[in-house]
C-alpha cells in the first residue's frame, strides 16, 4: 500500500544581494527597492504610534544603537493556496528587524529586553537570526506615552511593520517562479498499513503583551489574519508538517 499524500508544499526562494531605498516596491533581479515614504502613512494609519524610522543595515555594519529587538521577520508570500499547501516565493539574503519603545523610554518587551549595540545584542548566522551576510530592513516604531503597558502597544508595532512587509509581499508575489534560486517540494504523507504515526508536541507561550503567540495568519510569518494563542485560551491545537514550515505559527517574542 502507497503512502497516501494529503498536501504538497513548494518554497521557491529568491536570492538578494543589495537593498535600496526605492521610489515603488520592487524586486529588480537580485536588488530588492523599498519606499521610505511608506512609514508616513503607517504613522497616520495609528493613533498608537508616535514615530517610525526605516533604515537599511548592510552586512558587517552593526556598530550602531537599537531599541530592543522585537522579531526578526523573513519575507515570504503565498502565491497559490493557503498556508501550508500551494507554492510560497521567499527571499534569500534579506530580513525584516522590528524594534520598539515608547516615549518614556519603555522598551517593547516583557521578559528581558535586547536593547543596545547590535553587534552586542544579536548572535548572527542562528536559526531565527540575520545571517552575517543578510541585509537587515531596520523598522524602529516608537509608541506614545503615558500609557498602560498591554498588548495593544506592542501589537501596534506588529501590525504597522506587517503592513510595511506586506508592500513587499505583494510584488514578490509578482516575480516568475522561473527566476527563483531553487524549488524544494515537501509532501505531508500519512504512513501505509501499520507504520508508525508520529506526533511532535511544541509548548508555546501564551501569557500576554511581548509573550504571544499567534496562528494561522493571512501569509507566512504574518501578523494580520493570525489569532493570538491567548485568545484561544490556550488550548492545543494541531497543525501539519508543512504548515508548521510554511509560517503558520508567528511567535512574537
Amino acid at each position: 500500500m502507497d503512502e497516501k499524500v494529503l498536501r504538497r508544499l513548494v518554497i521557491k526562494p529568491f536570492a538578494i544581494n543589495r537593498v535600496n531605498f526605492g521610489k515603488r516596491f520592487a524586486i529588480k533581479g537580485n536588488v530588492l527597492e523599498i519606499v521610505q515614504e511608506k512609514i508616513d502613512e503607517l504613522k497616520e494609519a495609528d493613533d498608537l504610534i508616535s514615530d517610525i524610522k526605516l533604515e537599511i543595515i548592510s552586512p558587517g555594519d552593526y556598530d550602531r544603537k537599537i531599541n530592543t529587538i522585537m522579531d526578526i521577520i523573513p519575507i515570504s508570500t503565498k502565491v497559490l493556496g493557503t498556508i501550508g499547501e500551494g507554492i510560497t516565493h521567499t527571499l534569500s539574503g534579506v530580513c525584516v528587524m522590528l524594534t520598539g519603545v515608547d516615549e518614556d523610554g519603555r522598551q517593547m518587551h516583557e521578559f528581558g529586553s535586547s536593547e543596545g549595540v547590535l553587534s552586542e545584542q544579536m548572535i548572527f548566522g542562528r536559526r531565527g537570526t540575520p545571517d552575517v551576510n543578510d541585509y537587515i530592513i531596520h523598522m524602529d516604531v516608537t509608541i506614545k506615552g503615558g500609557l498602560p503597558f498591554d498588548r495593544h502597544l506592542p501589537n501596534a508595532c506588529f501590525k504597522a511593520c506587517d503592513k510595511f512587509i506586506q508592500e513587499i509581499r505583494n510584488t514578490l508575489k509578482k516575480v516568475d517562479g522561473r527566476e527563483a534560486s531553487g524549488s524544494y517540494e515537501y509532501l505531508d504523507k500519512v504512513p501505509a498499513g501499520n507504520k508508525k504515526k508520529v506526533v511532535l508536541v511544541k509548548q508555546v507561550a501564551g501569557q500576554g503583551a511581548m509573550y504571544d503567540n499567534l496562528l494561522f495568519p493571512d501569509e507566512p510569518s504574518g501578523f494580520e489574519g493570525g489569532t493570538s494563542i491567548i485568545d484561544m485560551c490556550n488550548m492545543p491545537m494541531i497543525l501539519s508538517p508543512n504548515e508548521y514550515r510554511d509560517g503558520i505559527l508567528r511567535a512574537l517574542v
